[in-house]
């Protein structure tokens, strides 16, 4: 099973970024988000940002995510 997590990206350099996800920080391609930008909140899948959401959004899975543990 694959599971795809949200995260805020916190840096942008040439194609690659910072994503912090629970307070862990994560390099990820951005090639599938080009024009992505630091404080987009984005979900994350094998090192790929693959697509945007909102802060709420982000916030409400990342409380599931929270709770299944």
């Amino acid at each position: 099973m694959c599971l795809a997590v949200p995260g805020m990206l916190t840096a942008v350099d040439n194609g690659t970024g910072q994503v912090e996800i629970n307070g862990l920080a994560r390099s990820v391609s951005l090639l599938p988000l080009e024009d992505a930008a630091v404080g987009d909140y984005v979900i994350v899948h094998a090192g790929f940002a693959i697509s945007r959401l909102s802060k709420s959004e982000a916030e409400e899975t990342l409380e599931i995510l929270k709770e299944m543990r």
